[in-house]
């Protein structure tokens, strides 16, 4: 099955949702863990959730990738390093959003197409929430990616 086009309306309310429920295990400051987040409190966005690892080297791992975005990728992420998924660019712009969500503790939002892989017709509209085992220090990153055409892209994509 391909990945499904959606609005950029439904995209908000589901990172309105992700991050609501992301919100909610904060207790006094303190970021929530891995150990907080149970996928019955967004079953329905799985299919393009992802837990991200912050390395040691300082760089990121794709522990796990929903099921969706095999098709959006084009393969399979899980257990892949920025290098191994995107070219130079992508990795470098990924990089970038991701160690700004380390920094910061906070979340990050944005929008990337994906014409590193030929299909700049499409964009992931895409959520990045950090989580820290000791509260504090981001150790991982919870990602949503919404996958949407570009205005007046009717088709309907599946990707290969």
């Amino acid at each position: 099955m391909g990945a499904q086009i959606g609005s950029s309306v439904a995209a908000a309310r589901a990172h309105e949702e992700l991050f609501a429920y992301w919100a909610s295990l904060k207790r006094a400051g303190r970021l929530p863990s891995r150990a907080d987040i149970h996928p019955s409190g967004f079953q329905r966005l799985l299919p393009t959730v992802s837990l991200i690892d912050v390395r040691e080297d300082g760089d990121y791992r794709q522990r796990l990738a929903g099921t969706e975005l095999y098709s959006v990728y084009g393969r399979e992420i899980t257990g892949r390093t920025l290098g191994d998924i995107y070219n130079s660019q992508a990795a470098e712009y990924w990089r970038g959003q991701l160690d700004e969500v380390v920094r910061t503790g906070k979340p990050g939002v944005g929008v990337h197409n994906l014409s590193w892989r030929g299909a700049g017709h499409i964009q992931i509209l895409w959520l990045r929430l950090p989580l820290a085992s000791n509260g504090t220090d981001v150790d991982m990153i919870l990602g949503y990616d919404a996958v949407v055409g570009m205005q007046g892209d009717t088709t309907g994509v599946r990707a290969a």
